[in-house]
């Protein structure tokens, strides 16, 4: 997959690419909606003979626009969705840098410079997906402003339980913890990704040793307590429990930031300084304070005890399924 960055105004012309099928959206999350979305172009690039695109954008819309921080934190890194994308056989990845210069080009500029002028024939695009300024033009409007020079797709909503998949849906399963819920809506696991730093070390003093997380990307992170995971590093992956929040067992939970504390099944390697992907599985308990060391050790031997109980009930194939690597 070719992956192209665009700051407006762009200098690329018509004939620098291929006839073009382009799939649009903000795409956080790459969920199953937006895979429909995406899958759709690949399949009709396929019907054409055309290549198959995606564009989207960075950062999100409301970050510029309406210096919001609901939307500062994503679901997946800007590498993450161009990993996913990738995953899904896509051609060209265009990445447009949002700004509000670019916020305010009305819709028909940003067909004829975007659309037209990057040689798309063909257009996906989720139903609600609105394009120029102030949101003006919708799938709708889209034929009037094509100028005849490419037809359109429109995808409906996908639905799964009832209810809507939404990058809005997964976020708020995020937040609270609900983790074990997401693979019916984004087709895989939460996956995170870190470095390992050094922490206070009383992890292998209490006999679970642990690698200290620090995240490299502004990720939305599950609500505080115990977790059962999966950890790459170093190309492998290991099974284990996580703790994220302020070890109120020793901390005032208002003197000190969030941590995220992994202890990996089998696992003894110094590893300060990687880069460990977190896949979060299940949420086991929420976090709280013991009255003494040994209550917690006690504790966090039944935890490590539930995840490998929970991990021994579903195969692995399911996880391997879920985990899409």
């Amino acid at each position: 997959m070719k992956v192209i960055r665009l700051s407006h105004p762009h200098s690329f012309k018509k004939e620098d690419f291929p006839p073009l099928v382009l799939a649009l959206g903000y795409f956080d999350g790459v969920h199953l909606g937006h895979q429909k979305v995406i899958k759709t172009a690949k399949i009709k690039a396929e019907e054409l003979g055309y290549k198959s695109a995606v564009m989207t954008f960075y950062p999100h819309p409301s970050v510029v626009l309406r210096n919001s921080k609901e939307h500062a934190a994503c679901i997946t890194s800007i590498k993450d969705k161009e990993e996913e994308i990738k995953n899904l056989g896509i051609d060209y990845l265009f990445i447009v840098e949002f700004t509000n210069h670019f916020a305010e080009l009305l819709p028909q500029e940003f067909v004829d410079q975007y659309i037209i002028g990057l040689h798309v024939k063909h257009v996906v695009a989720g139903f609600d997906y609105t394009y120029g300024r102030l949101g003006r033009g919708t799938m709708e409007t889209l034929p009037f402003h094509s100028r005849k020079q490419f037809t359109q797709t429109v995808v409906e909503k996908v639905v799964e339980n009832n209810e809507k998949i939404s990058s809005t849906l997964i976020r708020i399963l995020i937040q609270n913890g609900e983790v074990h819920r997401l693979p019916a809506f984004l087709g895989r696991y939460y996956k995170t990704t870190g470095i390992v730093v050094h922490g206070e070390k009383r992890g292998r003093l209490i006999g679970f040793p642990t690698a200290n997380i620090e995240h490299v990307d502004d990720y939305i992170l599950p609500l505080t307590g115990v977790y059962a995971i999966c950890a790459k590093v170093e190309g492998k992956w290991y099974k284990g429990i996580l703790n994220i929040g302020y070890k109120p067992t020793f901390h005032d939970p208002s003197t000190v930031k969030l941590a995220i504390e992994a202890h990996l099944f089998d696992f003894e390697k110094t590893i300060y300084g990687q880069t460990v992907q977190i896949v979060w599985i299940k949420r086991l308990r929420s976090e709280k304070k013991f009255t003494s060391v040994e209550e917690l050790i006690k504790q966090i031997g039944k935890d490590k005890e539930e995840a490998q109980q929970y991990f021994a009930k579903n195969s692995q194939e399911k996880l391997a399924f879920c985990l899409k690597q």
